[in-house]
């Protein structure tokens, strides 16, 4: 049984070239390390394949990202760096692409096999929503328990984040805010 990162979306998808079948998996990871946790994972997973080719891009701020990829045994160039351009052509970032390779017995030349490792990476992203990240600032708010209920729901209406409510004499709302000014007019 395989237990996956938490937070993260994970996809795959199993296509078939002369015999030979990929199964490919990306998933989102937050770090290098989260990145190399799910090669290994996958590893672990299909211990009885030929070949667990990689890639990754994993950003860093304020720097270029970390971009890393493999082969894992297949001719240099055609599994590692095709599944990485891949994820450079879809303006990725923080995700990890792997693709396990069963061998069907019949040899795909350097340029099937790049087009097969890139299809099967491709095929895997088709279908994972794209996200971008939004930086927000926490706030705690203090509001009166009879005006809770109104100021929770007007902060929800106005598309804020309430991430916590701890009721006593007063609320202590704890906000996620992308745009500070939208708060003020509703505490008011």
């Amino acid at each position: 049984m395989r237990t996956w990162l938490p937070r993260g979306f994970e996809a795959r998808t199993e296509t078939e070239v002369k015999r030979s079948r990929f199964l490919a998996t990306v998933a989102r990871v937050d770090d290098e390390a989260q990145a190399r946790d799910v090669i290994a994972l996958v590893r672990a997973e299909f211990p009885d394949a030929r070949h667990h080719c990689q890639a990754f891009v994993v950003d860093v701020p304020d720097a270029q990202p970390i971009e890393r990829s493999s082969d894992d045994g297949e001719p240099a160039g055609t599994a590692g760096m095709p599944m990485l351009e891949v994820l450079r052509g879809a303006a990725l970032g923080n995700v990890v692409a792997v693709v396990t390779r069963y061998f069907g017995g019949t040899l795909l030349g350097t340029g099937g096999l790049v087009r097969a490792y890139s299809d099967a990476v491709s095929s895997a992203l088709a279908g994972a929503p794209r996200v971008r990240p939004e930086r927000r600032l926490l706030w705690g708010v203090d509001v009166p328990a009879a005006e809770a209920g109104r100021v929770q729901g007007a902060l929800l209406n106005r598309g804020i984040d309430v991430l916590d409510a701890a009721w006593a004499e007063s609320v202590r709302l704890t906000l996620a805010v992308a745009d500070p000014d939208a708060v003020l007019p509703i505490l008011r």
